[in-house]
């Protein structure tokens, strides 16, 4: 099987596993990295259906687990806004080539997590779900959920610093993979065009009898 048809299902099945409670820190993420990366290498609609359908999957699955563990409701509204990030890493992959360096994919991913992170805090702070008093309707109330967030929790510019860690990192790690992959594949060579077959001389004109 090409490495184009296992790269795919590869790379979303090791998204999958790094979504398992426990398996990353905590606010460190392959998400951004990882879908940035499909923008750029997955071809067509698989694009789009094959990694937001992952998403979907394990956001379920976690639903399901921190409504057991910790009596969250399975579905929460904020999802929507994450998705829409999502969908947005895609389309900022899909504007790079396979061909581009490796130093403009991981600018590329970089700056995708960084996009999602304003995207999804700006979100919080605009709707507050959790009504929290600091999210003030002004620019501080923004620059606040954007840098330090609600009491009680880990401050939100540890969130920032990881997103763009973890985003770099796995950008950085796929798209070298997928360097390496496509330097050690044999290059198909083009198959020999056949040379015509000669066409017989015309004969030379006879000579002018005297």
């Amino acid at each position: 099987m090409q490495a184009k048809h296992v790269w795919p299902v590869v790379l979303m099945v090791g998204l999958a596993l790094t979504r398992i409670p426990g398996v990353l820190p905590v606010n460190f993420s392959a998400v951004y990295g990882l879908l940035f990366c499909a923008g750029v290498y997955f071809s067509g609609r698989m694009a789009w259906w094959l990694p937001l359908a992952t998403l979907a999957v394990t956001d379920l699955g976690l639903g399901v687990y921190y409504h057991f563990t910790a009596g969250t409701t399975v579905l929460q509204p904020y999802l929507v806004v994450n998705y829409a990030a999502y969908a947005g890493l895609i389309a900022l992959g899909r504007c790079f080539r396979p061909g581009a360096s490796w130093f403009s994919l991981l600018g590329g991913g970089i700056f995708g997590a960084l996009l999602f992170y304003l995207l999804t805090n700006t979100a919080a702070w605009l709707f507050n779900p959790f009504g929290n008093p600091e999210y003030t309707k002004d620019f501080t109330g923004w620059i606040l959920a954007l840098t330090k967030g609600t009491a009680g929790y880990p401050q939100t510019w540890e969130f920032f610093r990881n997103t763009l860690l973890s985003g770099g990192l796995f950008t950085g790690l796929f798209a070298g993979a997928m360097k390496l992959t496509a330097a050690s594949e044999p290059q198909e060579e083009p198959e020999p065009v056949p040379e015509e077959e000669a066409e017989p001389a015309e004969p030379a004109p006879e000579e002018a009898k005297a």
